[in-house]
């Protein structure tokens, strides 16, 4: 999770748009209306199931406790690794089906969200001899299905870990050096996704698009390899079925100068693409620092800039934090920019982690909860200004400022989305 893009102004928008008007024709603009959900038209509203099929440390520190000292497991990989395949499947398959279950999709669907967003790793669907990871996900993901369709909701099925590591990230299954496009990983990859393609083919009702990879790491990365990849992924995922739409992530680029004229139906004839953006305010020593107005105003400047692309674009990972104190959230025993404890950040004290770091948002201060409030409100109607939004994360066990059933229950997450406690804070 990163953030930190740097974007075009408004007059680039308005630009963009006269040009698109007077050289495409209307129904090249609009694609296939053979996808389930009009995403061209309604707002994306949704949140993300974390930490259910792909382990991060921050959002279920239980299960990485007993390690909290040695630090010798980090992420999904290493757990597996030193529990070995009986325990390790033993442990996760009471997590698969504990961590998310029925009754949160119909909780999600009565506070008026239309889709989930779920991470799922590579090893699930297309898992490589020698790899440590246990199976049985997909079973689960089955039953997850049904629960969508009956709640109304919709599936944007993200594949969150390659081999290799696309990010070196916890999140990816693996911490550490970035090796997606080395070897064989990449057509590792397009295998997953042709088998999770496959699976959902006739699901396609609930499971409307399904995310090639999510956060490669741009600047580490072959950037014209990972376009290729892209590319082939559209080709494997619309091959199984033409009622998916495609999505692909931003890789840390600029959504605008550097996506605009890729993958569109101008460009190379791709219908029904969408990209997605990240948005966090808390992965800098300057980002933390920010001023609780300072963070509303970053991101109401990122509307017109989502507005500005060319693509359905969703900001499909964001939050109501302001700090990075969730504990673990920077990996396993590590410290936060917040209080200047993350080691070798270069960041310096701007305030305490207290009531941050665990608990429920009713341990937050009345300031920081009305800070949050109006954060949230400013970046919903930020994200509006183009496809729409999912949240970052629907539940954690103890991280009050990224626990979106907590904040809603609290009164600090609209319900329904569309209403505001602070409307038109970025109409200016």
């Amino acid at each position: 999770m990163l953030s930190g893009h740097t974007f075009l102004h408004l007059s680039a928008l308005a630009t963009f748009l006269l040009g698109t008007v007077q050289s495409a024709p209307l129904t090249f603009r609009l694609g296939k209306r053979d996808v389930a959900f009009d995403y061209q038209n309604d707002k994306v509203r949704g949140v993300n199931l974390g930490g259910w099929f792909v382990l991060e440390p921050w959002i279920t520190p239980s299960i990485f406790q007993p390690w909290a000292t040695s630090m010798t497991v980090v992420d999904e990989y290493t757990y597996t690794q030193t529990l070995g395949k009986d325990a390790a499947s033993a442990a996760l398959t009471n997590h698969w089906n504990t961590w998310i279950t029925e009754d949160d999709f119909i909780q999600i669907g009565q506070n008026g969200l239309n889709h989930v967003r779920i991470p799922i790793g590579y090893w699930a669907a297309a898992p490589l001899e020698g790899d440590p990871y246990v199976q049985g996900q997909l079973d689960v993901l089955d039953q997850a299905i049904g629960w969508a369709r009956t709640a109304n909701l919709k599936i944007l099925l993200d594949l969150h870990g390659a081999p290799g590591s696309q990010n070196g990230f916890d999140n990816s299954g693996r911490y550490g050096p970035v090796d997606w496009q080395q070897g064989d990983t990449v057509n590792q990859t397009l295998t997953a996704l042709q088998n999770l393609a496959q699976r959902y083919s006739g699901d396609t009702d609930v499971v409307t698009a399904i995310e090639l990879l999510n956060e490669p790491l741009g600047g580490s990365l072959n950037l014209d390899e990972l376009k290729t990849f892209y590319q082939s992924g559209y080709e494997t995922v619309t091959g199984a079925s033409g009622n998916y739409a495609t999505c692909i992530h931003d890789a840390f680029q600029d959504i605008e100068t550097y996506w605009n004229g890729f993958m569109t139906p101008a460009s190379s004839g791709d219908q029904n693409v969408i990209l997605d953006t990240h948005q966090y305010q808390v992965f800098s020593p300057a980002q933390v620092a920010m001023s609780p107005s300072d963070h509303v105003s970053a991101a109401c400047a990122l509307g017109p800039q989502l507005a500005g692309t060319d693509k359905w674009t969703i900001v499909g990972e964001w939050t109501g934090a302001q700090t990075d104190c969730a504990q673990w959230l920077n990996g396993l025993g590590k410290g936060a920019r917040y209080d200047g404890s993350l080691a070798n950040s270069g960041s310096s004290y701007v305030g305490s982690c207290a009531g941050k770091a665990t608990g429920t948002v009713a341990a937050l201060s009345s300031d920081d909860q009305d800070n949050l409030k109006h954060f949230i409100d400013a970046q919903l109607d930020a994200y509006e200004q183009h496809t729409g939004w999912i949240f970052w994360t629907w539940r954690t066990e103890s991280a009050p400022e990224w626990h979106l059933q907590n904040l809603t229950a609290a009164g600090l997450f609209p319900n329904p989305p569309t209403s505001r406690a602070y409307p038109g804070q970025c109409d200016s």
